[in-house]
């Protein structure tokens, strides 16, 4: 536990375009991984738009570590069909986070991350200042599949008596 970092929390908000699995829609869920975590949102039945608002948190040893997010269909008789994935990249949110930024406005934007062959955004996504805290919507496109992308929000969590990004 000495190598911890701090808390992620990912609110995995909504599923878009998603890909039909079942004979006219799908019953989508997601599962976040890193590392050996691996954390599930609850399973949204008969839709391809799903409205998850699942919060869920891992613990950040390292922020080189590739967040992975995969969507599912759940099936009752066979295995799950995959239904595309995503890495989520912390990287512009951890140096925003190392900026020591404090007492700025409600609702300023710190930085506009641009989509790139690197992240898997699917639009800008920025980063903002909101309630002494520093949030990233992202719009995901999905991989590895013809269509569909997952609107996620991260925000950092600091452990008691330990700050993660001193400047």
């Amino acid at each position: 536990m000495e190598n911890l970092m701090g808390l992620l929390r990912i609110r995995v908000r909504r599923g878009i375009n998603l890909v039909v699995c079942d004979t006219v829609s799908s019953d989508p869920y997601v599962v976040v991984t890193l590392g050996k975590q691996a954390l599930k949102t609850r399973v949204v039945k008969k839709t391809c738009n799903p409205e998850w608002n699942d919060e869920l948190t891992l613990s950040i040893m390292d922020s080189n570590i590739p967040i992975m997010l995969t969507v599912y269909d759940k099936d009752t008789f066979t295995v799950d069909d995959k239904m595309g994935d995503a890495v989520i990249d912390i990287k512009p949110y951890i140096e925003c986070m190392k900026m020591g930024l404090q007492n700025l406005p409600n609702g300023t934007k710190v930085e506009r991350v641009q989509p790139n062959r690197e992240n898997c955004l699917a639009d800008e996504s920025c980063i903002i200042w909101n309630n002494g805290k520093m949030f990233q919507d992202m719009c995901l496109r999905l991989r590895n599949v013809e269509r569909g992308e997952v609107e996620v929000q991260i925000e950092w969590i600091d452990l008691p008596g330990r700050k993660a990004f001193q400047c």
